[in-house]
């Protein structure tokens, strides 16, 4: 596979459109987009090396944004399309940007089996909670109770775990983060852009019009150092305002153990390992949440496994091999022919 060689590096301001952007003030999407656009030019590849294609919702707009390629699709098909695109040419980093609506719901076969297959690709899925851009009607992310114009007696359904769906479709990569943390954002894009195969990185997000403050009991300031645990690979799972709380095991299960409390070290803790083929701790991780548990935030999973389009540039290869026609134009003049004049 050819590699994009930059003669000159890029900067942030080359991934800035002359777009007007059209989201609602204090929208959390502006966070993501300038997160994207300081992430891509540490990739080191040309602007036409990169494409970003989009369903439908607030998010969707994204591709109008970035000085790129892109396709704006339809309502949860953008993992279809994006799989068309990167069989058509390999060589090509794909972003496909999708809300939890737009992902979970009408697209949610698009989006298991996108997972299951291990395209090399990268999936931003912004999660509000809400759907935005059609006017605050619950969504598959919506918490039970959450009264809104589709539900006004509160939601009776149970909501999806995106970290959730990504394991039970032995998806490779799963990395959660957060609009209010740029930075955590920044290098997560890296990350995921690094990895072969297909990443889901979920945004918690805020919606300030249908469903503010959806994630304040991580993302507050007053809650964020009891309430957000940032994995890395290889160090012990701590945090807390005194950085001294942790998470171990005990028996089946997952808990809170305090350094310096009940003869409790460091040692007794948890030690991230993002890389291991076996994703019971990660399925466990993603489904902590307050009041219990902080919320995990980093890169949860990235295991390396076989991807979909390589696959399929092998068996096109292999087929190559022993195909008795090499071309279209030998297979139409093959077998009895007809001049039709």
């Amino acid at each position: 596979m050819a590699e994009s060689v930059l003669d000159v590096p890029l900067t942030k301001k080359d991934f800035v459109t002359d777009q007007l952007v059209r989201w609602c003030p204090g929208c959390g999407d502006y966070a993501v987009l300038s997160a994207m656009q300081n992430a891509l030019p540490r990739l080191g590849k040309k602007k036409e090396d990169l494409v970003f294609i989009s369903g439908i919702g607030c998010a969707a707009r994204f591709p109008y944004y970035m000085d790129t390629y892109g396709f704006h699709t339809i309502h949860g098909r953008g993992p279809a399309v994006a799989t068309g695109v990167k069989l058509a040419n390999p060589n090509l980093s794909v972003w496909e940007i999708q809300g939890d609506g737009d992902a979970m719901a009408i697209g949610g076969n698009h989006f298991i089996h996108v997972l299951r297959r291990n395209l090399d690709m990268n999936i931003v899925l912004f999660n509000n909670e809400i759907y935005g851009l059609t006017k605050g009607q619950y969504s598959p992310t919506s918490q039970i109770g959450l009264v809104t114009k589709s539900t006004p007696m509160g939601g009776i359904e149970r909501p999806f775990n995106a970290g959730e769906l990504v394991i039970g479709a032995n998806g490779t990569f799963f990395a959660r983060t957060i609009d209010t943390n740029p930075k955590l954002m920044t290098d997560i894009f890296v990350e995921s852009a690094k990895h072969v195969g297909t990443s889901l990185i979920e945004v918690l997000q805020n919606c300030v019009i249908y469903n503010d403050k959806v994630h304040a009991a991580v993302t507050a300031k007053e809650n964020k150092d009891d309430f957000q645990l940032h994995l890395e690979h290889g160090k012990p799972m701590i945090f807390g305002k005194e950085h001294n709380q942790g998470i171990r095991l005990n028996g089946l299960k997952l808990e809170v153990a305090t350094i310096g409390e009940n003869g409790v070290s460091e040692d007794d803790l948890l030690v991230h390992d993002a890389h291991s083929r076996d994703n019971t701790l990660h399925l466990m991780l993603v489904k902590m949440k307050p009041p219990e548990f902080p919320v995990a935030l980093g890169i949860i999973r990235a295991h390396k496994g076989r991807t979909y389009d390589n696959l399929v540039q092998q068996q096109y290869e292999e087929s190559q091999k022993t195909a008795k026609f090499k071309t279209m134009d030998e297979l139409l003049a093959s077998g009895n022919t007809w001049d039709v004049k």
